[in-house]
């Protein structure tokens, strides 16, 4: 987990804030927080639970994770995942049951690709020795 980087959270809540046109005091309402605790979590001397950044994204209309990841709660690999698993689950052209299936194919893939990149790394890591040919030369007699 990263460390919490509350001055460049509270950068993006400002800019997000005034993108929504919403003051200071509209969006602590809308977010059910005090609005002098959103003015320090803006300002970079206060750092918000998961729960006060859930409820300030529901009031901005934007994604809690991309709260998450600029508070340092969540690395951007896993909001990736859960903005994909998002999208699947919001399809309402497939069924729950094409949603599980999907899941279940997307997770078996992940976890294939995370195996064969750890394969590939302990191969490079390996010390060698020093009299083998290397796995491009041909071997000569």
């Amino acid at each position: 987990m990263a460390s919490l980087n509350v001055g460049n959270l509270g950068e993006y809540l400002r800019e997000q804030r005034r993108t929504a046109q919403l003051s200071l005091r509209q969006l602590a309402d809308a977010a059910g927080v005090s609005n002098p605790y959103l003015s320090q979590i803006e300002r970079g001397l206060r750092k918000p639970s998961a729960e006060v950044l859930q409820q300030v994204a529901k009031a901005l209309r934007i994604s809690a994770e991309t709260l998450y990841v600029r508070a340092g709660i969540l690395d951007e690999k896993a909001q990736d995942e859960l903005e994909t698993r998002a999208v699947v689950l919001a399809d309402p052209s497939i069924n729950e049951r094409q949603k599980q299936v999907l899941l279940q194919i997307y997770d078996s893939f992940r976890k294939e690709n995370a195996a064969e990149a750890a394969a590939a790394a302990a191969e490079a890591a390996a010390p060698r020795p020093a009299d083998a040919p290397d796995a491009e030369e041909p071997l000569t007699p």
